[in-house]
């Protein structure tokens, strides 16, 4: 059973609907990656897990209850999410930044108490930025900016972490430095942790289970081996590539050649109606909103 999940989720802009009753459960204590080409949905599914954005039908169930239905600072202590290049002012120091995350535990404009300190200095422990603690967070790397608006999240002390493309705009190396980093906040602390992912041998090599999406429907998931093959990557992106396992990590790599165009309509069509089938056994064999 899944903490956080969706029933019938139906998102729009206006008019313009994005994604059209959605069913998804989120796995516990997992990396989930939410992989898709632009305009699939991925971001739009974030924000409303998130109670960014409210649904235009349908519901986000957070340990059985509707997210929107519940109080802004009750969802904060449950659930983090980390935007889209997210900003801070000028001068903001990395543990002013990270003390903001303990926002939802206090009441009115109370100073934090002992128990928000310990909190903040773990964070920027746990994310490795106490070296950093007392520089301005417009000076730092690029990695080590994010890594910090990491640790802000992490000192929330949620259990489910909601990451919108943490690497975007980061060279190589700050990537692997920020995916290691999710990596440890798994394993070791046990976090689940949904993120965007545009890099898909990142996803496949950090997460344990992959959502595949394509016009705000789910048309492939399970774990990266389930779910990253040759077909799939013709289907949601469009590429003609091979998939091998990595030389290190046994995890599947892609190797996109051109682009795939013929048989796409067909291959789609097919893999929705997988996709509406096992939407189907979902229904039936869990109820809305279980607890996990």
């Amino acid at each position: 059973m899944s903490r956080l999940n969706t029933n019938k989720l139906s998102l729009a802009y206006g008019t313009r609907r994005i994604v059209n009753e959605l069913n998804l459960s989120v796995p516990d204590g997992k990396i989930t990656a939410l992989v898709g080409s632009n305009g699939s949905g991925k971001s739009t599914i974030l924000k409303s897990m998130a109670r960014i954005l409210s649904p235009q039908s349908g519901a986000v169930y957070l340990d059985g209850k509707e997210i929107h239905r519940q109080p802004t600072k009750e969802v904060a202590k449950q659930l983090a999410i980390l935007p889209q290049n997210p900003t801070s002012p000028d001068g903001l120091t990395v543990r002013e930044l990270v003390s903001f995350g303990r926002y939802p535990h206090q009441k009115g404009f109370g100073s934090l108490k002992p128990e928000d300190l310990r909190m903040v200095e773990w964070a920027l422990e746990a994310t490795g930025m106490s070296a950093f603690a007392d520089r301005p967070v417009d000076q730092l790397s690029g990695g080590q900016r994010q890594r910090a608006w990491i640790a802000m999240a992490v000192a929330q002390g949620t259990e489910v972490l909601l990451l919108d493309e943490p690497t975007t705009f980061l060279d190589m190396a700050h990537q692997i430095e920020v995916m290691m980093l999710l990596e440890k906040l798994n394993k070791e602390q046990k976090r689940t942790i949904i993120m965007v992912v545009h890099d898909l041998n990142h996803a496949a090599r950090y997460a344990q289970h992959m959502v595949a999406l394509k016009q705000g429907t789910v048309l492939y998931e399970g774990n990266p081996v389930e779910v990253m093959t040759p077909e799939m990557l013709r289907v949601v992106f469009g590429i003609d590539a091979d998939v091998i396992p990595d030389p290190r990590t046994g995890t599947p790599m892609c190797l996109p050649y051109g682009l795939a165009h013929e048989g796409l309509e067909e291959e789609a069509t097919g893999a929705a109606g997988i996709a509406s089938e096992n939407k189907q056994r979902t229904q039936e064999a869990e109820p809305v909103g279980a607890v996990g």
